[in-house]
């Protein structure tokens, strides 16, 4: 079973507890009060973690395209939030007691959130997957790495995991993910999760969903899976980036219960009889019976015997041995035989 640990000591790891990351994304709305009521209802409904992103219109787009799309420096300006801002946010969540984490866009917002912020890992997004020169940078800076995969071949997440590792860092939690916004079912292909688990055994395994209901990281849980990410949004219903796909709080609380419910019943692969089913064998198996009556005397044949309820005699896996023994006593139809009840051949 392989486990990465945090910064803050939390352990995440194939099969355990999943580690359920809110993604907050741009649905505050560049809004710090929306901000922090998004992070009471994450702490409320049983998340570990709100994410962020770390972006500027510098960051994330070249001139070039702001150069023909002007209105979207503006719309990336308005979902922003800056490095004090984000000091802010991170603080507060110290305060009501969830992880803070972000995704950097840039060198120097990677170096800030691990410095200032002291976020418990580093989370890279899918369309960094080929920026590889990056991804030895992140992983130099010491803190674990969440990888996402979406848009990526077999072949770049093994060139990416590789320069992660180039930096010395083996703290690396990988993630399917699918990067259409809402993901359909039939393009999940969620055995995915078990796909990267035999390709990179060393490191645990996640996911990050877009798809639209909460069934499929409820599935992915039911696989193992050590993270499970989310869009999280107080209102599906404004128009916003990805704000239409996120899920709601009472959504998301559902979420959080099947995968901490999925998780217990998981249990472990080794075969282990409960107190409660241990007591259900007396009342629900079969004990051997008489066919008909039987006289003190008889020499059992295997037409002198059937099985019935309850489960508290000699058990029919033993019928062959009482072919041939003799009866020490009048046994009644449908009456148990029991070992008091039987001599020698």
């Amino acid at each position: 079973m392989s486990k990465i640990v945090l910064r803050n000591d939390r352990i995440v790891g194939d099969f355990l507890n999943p580690y359920i990351v809110a993604e907050l994304n741009t649905s505050h709305f560049g809004d710090m009060a929306i901000a922090r009521q998004m992070v009471d209802k994450a702490k409320e409904v049983g998340c570990d973690c709100v994410k962020f992103q770390s972006w500027t219109a510098d960051t994330l787009y070249a001139k070039t395209y702001y150069r023909n799309n002007p209105i979207a420096k503006r719309v990336v300006t308005k979902f922003s939030f800056g490095s004090g801002q984000l000091k802010e946010l991170a603080d507060y969540c110290a305060a009501v007691g969830i992880d803070f984490a972000s995704t950097p866009y840039s060198r120097e917002e990677a170096e800030f959130l691990v410095r200032d912020c002291r976020v418990p890992f580093v989370k890279v997004a899918s369309m960094e997957l080929n920026n590889l020169p990056y991804l030895t940078y992140l992983g130099g800076l010491g803190a674990p790495v969440v990888l996402s995969t979406g848009m990526g071949t077999i072949e770049e997440i093994r060139d990416a995991v590789r320069a992660i590792e180039q930096s010395g860092n083996r703290n690396i939690c990988i993630l399917h993910c699918v990067s259409v916004y809402p993901a359909p079912l039939e393009e999940t292909r969620l055995q995915n999760v078990l796909g990267l688990r035999a390709e990179f055994p060393d490191y645990p395994i996640g996911y990050s969903d877009h798809t639209a209901g909460i069934e499929v990281p409820i599935g992915a849980v039911a696989l193992g899976a050590a993270l499970i990410e989310k869009h999280f949004t107080l209102d599906s219903s404004r128009i916003g980036m990805d704000n239409q796909m996120a899920t709601e709080p009472s959504v998301m609380a559902a979420m959080v219960q099947g995968c901490r419910g999925v998780h217990v019943a998981l249990g472990g692969a080794s075969r282990i009889l409960s107190a409660g089913e241990q007591a259900q064998r007396a009342k629900m198996r079969r004990s051997i019976v008489a066919r008909h009556p039987l006289k003190a005397g008889t020499i059992l044949q295997e037409g002198d015997l059937e099985a019935k309820r309850p489960g508290d005699g000699i058990e029919p896996r033993c019928l062959s041995d009482l072919v041939g023994k003799r009866l020490l006593v009048d046994v009644g139809e449908d009456e148990m035989i029991l070992s008091e009840h039987l001599g020698g051949s």
